[in-house]
């Protein structure tokens, strides 16, 4: 296996060469610690995400885990799918810990980051919970927006707030509030979208004073205030939004300050067969979440994107091109990717259907079989085939044939001796058939076969008539690698949970070595006229 020392990788990721960092641990593993860059792969998904993650099979794939056996299998796998430049890293990430690079805890570090500095460097207007409250009370009235997707808001809400993600509230604001004087409040779960949410408006030159909530719904319940559960004033964002004429013209003139510009199908097509990587994102929030992206596209929604922007982009390098179906939500997510360093473009909406067709999933190994459920409940707990539950950990907690053994596939190897011994065919108990076939194909390359999917999963098991057993303690907590256990039950009342968070929130920025911080050089308070010049607060 082709390796880079730690050494070597740093130096290239503060060149911004082009290559993609791929940690290939379980969730829980990679938000204890992973370097800045990193991106997210776990590898029971690896086959499944790497096409989408990593279109251009020519980009250099850097692959890393904590110095086992995983990265290996993952190199190996990622050869097999056509990338020509894959390469180990050098010792892990124990290396690269003992070498003195830096890590972070928490998800989506980068655009979290992103988000603290724009509140810095912008100045951001915040309000506290404890004083909106209290002007709502005296009878002062706002304008409340949640910036998040609607199931986040569906959960757990500042009382009284609307729904309308981030980039679809700015293109619909002017039928939503009509008056110039009330003012506008932006709420988020913690800190990141209620900032670019406000943010957005105040560039835009809206009159109304804007205000970002601090610590969104987390900060309410802090300050001792009753969120709202279950609300339904949701924005229908997917009737078609109305900007005037003015409007759009300062989404243009704002996205053409940070460098944004327009690109065609043709040039796709032309960066693809050069083998420069490109990413074409539809960054439309559906109405309906499993509507399709505009050909040739991945569904983005802007608001995750610039929230999580690693769940889509493994290349910062790559060229970004956004693309909707009225040319005004991409140039506002187009013009914050670029302040965050990355190079994006604007499709106009007459291109879309000029695209070349956006990368096809890796093929899968098939499963041999589908167990029938009700053969499976007849012998239950007998001598039959040993069960794999290849779920979360906290669904095996909470129910599983008696017997079965819950594992994630980076673990596969630890049974494959037992499994080689018992000679009796296994059986896969899976919420993700895809998943399933990949955990299936590996059996098949060790020798094992008469691997079956439990048809109908643990639901058609147990309606079979098959037992269903609740393990609360196993696997244990340190055994749960699928699950982030950072802070992460910061939403369900757990009050210390939601200040960890957001300690850990506020102190991403300080953390920035020189490099990572010049990633973010473009964010500049000098390029703004509404904000103040000088240095970060």
């Amino acid at each position: 296996m082709d390796t880079l020392s730690p050494r070597e990788l740093k130096a290239r990721l503060d060149a911004r060469e082009t290559l993609a960092l791929l940690d290939v641990r379980e969730p829980g593993e990679f938000g204890l610690r992973h370097p800045f860059w990193a991106v997210p792969l776990p590898y029971g998904r690896f086959e499944l995400d790497l096409p989408r993650l990593v279109p251009d099979p020519g980009v250099p794939l850097v692959i890393a885990d904590e110095g086992g056996t995983t990265a290996r299998l993952a190199v190996r796998r990622a050869r097999a799918l056509g990338y020509r430049r894959v390469f180990g890293l050098e010792g892990g990430l124990r290396a690269w810990r003992r070498a003195g690079y830096g890590e972070f805890a928490g998800v989506h570090v980068p655009s979290k980051a992103f988000g603290e500095l724009v509140e810095m460097r912008r100045h951001t207007p915040m309000i506290d919970a404890g004083e909106l409250a209290a002007r709502i009370e005296e009878g002062e009235r706002f304008h409340l927006f949640d910036a998040r997707p609607p199931a986040e808001y569906r959960r757990m809400s500042i009382p009284g707030a609307r729904c309308c993600p981030n980039v679809e509230l700015p293109v619909r604001l002017e039928s939503l509030v009509t008056d110039p004087d009330t003012p506008i409040v932006i709420n988020c779960a913690g800190r990141t979208r209620g900032i670019i949410g406000a943010q957005t408006l105040i560039e835009l030159g809206v009159s109304n004073p804007v205000y970002a909530l601090r610590n969104g719904t987390m900060g309410w319940e802090l300050a001792g205030l009753t969120r709202a559960h279950g609300a339904e004033d949701v924005v229908a964002t997917d009737a078609p939004a109305t900007p005037s004429p003015g409007l759009r013209a300062r989404i243009r003139a704002l996205a053409a300050d940070a460098g944004v510009s327009a690109v065609t199908a043709g040039d796709v097509t032309a960066w693809r067969a050069a083998g420069e990587p490109v990413y074409c994102l539809d960054v439309r929030q559906p109405g309906d979440p499993a509507a399709p992206p505009l050909p040739g596209t991945v569904r983005a929604p802007g608001v995750e994107l610039i929230q999580a922007t690693e769940a889509w982009i493994a290349v910062p390098t790559a060229r970004v091109v956004l693309a909707d179906d009225d040319g005004v939500r991409a140039p506002l997510c187009a013009y914050w990717l670029r302040l965050m360093g990355l190079d994006a473009r604007v499709l106009p909406v007459a291109e879309t259907a000029l695209l070349p067709d956006a990368p096809a999933p890796a093929a899968l190994p098939a499963l041999a079989r589908c167990e029938a459920v009700a053969a499976v409940a007849e012998d239950a707990g007998g001598d039959g085939p040993p069960v794999l539950d290849l779920r979360g950990s906290a669904a095996h907690r909470h129910g599983h044939p008696p017997g079965a053994r819950w594992l994630t596939r980076s673990r596969l190897g630890e049974f494959i001796p037992v499994l080689a011994r018992e000679r009796s065919g296994v059986r896969l108990l899976a919420d993700d058939p895809d998943r399933a076939a990949l955990v299936a194909g590996d059996l098949a390359d060790h020798g094992i076969d008469g691997v079956a999917l439990i048809d109908g999963g643990l639901d058609a098991w147990a309606a079979a008539g098959g037992p269903v057993v609740e393990t609360p303690d196993e696997p244990p907590d340190r055994a749960c690698i699928d699950r982030l256990f950072f802070v992460h039950d910061r939403h369900d009342g757990n009050l210390d949970a939601a200040r960890r968070y957001l300690e850990w929130e506020q102190g991403l920025v300080p953390r920035l070595d020189a490099a990572e911080r010049q990633a973010f050089a473009r964010l500049d308070p000098a390029r703004d006229p509404r904000t103040h010049a000088g240095e970060d607060r």
